[in-house]
């Protein structure tokens, strides 16, 4: 088993700054060759607050605010403007940062683009669904309409 600190989060197994286990292959072959993770030392706890400090700082303060927050952004769908070519296929995808953006020219909630979670990847214009972590108790379902530019 390998104990790494993760730099960024990772579904299902913790957020920036948690020390977790894992087997020595996923954190050879996937963890920290994508920067998702470091190997811990005992040098690296300042590392590990300084990533929790900037977390805190981050993320929404209290459950009211990030159930308000759903709420808003549940209230009415999100457009994004795409290049696309014959029968609404998309050229490449929809990004998160392309959401993030849209949803922040929206209604000027800011979104972190690592919160957002895209099931299958959007490649043709339409109507899609994405999930939003907002809070560990919340999460909200944005409706996503990506039209052609």
């Amino acid at each position: 088993m390998a104990k790494l600190i993760l730099t960024h989060e990772v579904t299902g197994l913790g957020e920036p700054g948690d020390v977790v286990d894992v087997k020595d292959g996923f954190a050879r072959n996937y963890l920290v060759p994508r920067s998702l993770a470091t190997p811990w030392s005992k040098g690296a706890e300042s590392q590990v607050t300084a990533i929790r400090k900037a977390r805190k700082a981050r993320e929404i303060a209290t459950l009211d605010e990030a159930k308000a927050t759903r709420d808003s952004l549940q209230s009415k769908p999100v457009v994004v403007k795409a290049k696309a070519g014959n029968g609404g296929r998309l050229f490449g995808a929809v990004t998160t940062a392309e959401i993030a953006d849209a949803v922040a020219a929206l209604g000027g909630v800011t979104v972190d683009k690592r919160k957002i979670e895209i099931t299958q990847p959007i490649k043709s214009t339409g109507d899609f669904s994405v999930s939003v972590r907002l809070h560990p108790e919340v999460s909200a379902k944005i409706a996503v309409k990506v039209v052609e530019a």
